[in-house]
């Protein structure tokens, strides 16, 4: 997986990709079914197996539920997930965002 990321990485400065397959669950929604809760970490475990630095972005709400962007960036780069994560939110202001209320 190093390898591949690697070899992605001679090619881009990041990789950017959904946090998670779904938009967040309501609080106590996925309790009592932890293959569902596992899943929806999926997307973010590669990051980790690999040693590499991530961050969740906020990028907008689904039927009044959050969703993230992540960004990746090569091993010690940091400086560039920083960067990117900085000029996604100042440009987007989804961070500044609350989510619609329903009753």
């Amino acid at each position: 997986m190093s390898r591949d990321f690697d070899e992605a990485f001679r090619r881009v400065d990041a990789l950017i990709c959904p946090t998670t397959p779904a938009p967040a669950f309501r609080l106590g929604e996925k309790a009592d079914d932890p293959l569902a809760m596992y899943l929806s970490d999926i997307f973010t475990t590669p990051a980790s197996l690999a040693g590499l630095p991530a961050i969740s972005v906020p990028s907008g709400f689904s039927g009044g539920l959050p969703l993230g962007l992540q960004i990746l960036a090569p091993r010690f780069r940091e400086d560039t997930l920083f960067t990117i994560a900085a000029a996604y939110e100042r440009e987007t202001r989804f961070a500044e965002k609350a989510p619609p209320i329903s009753l």
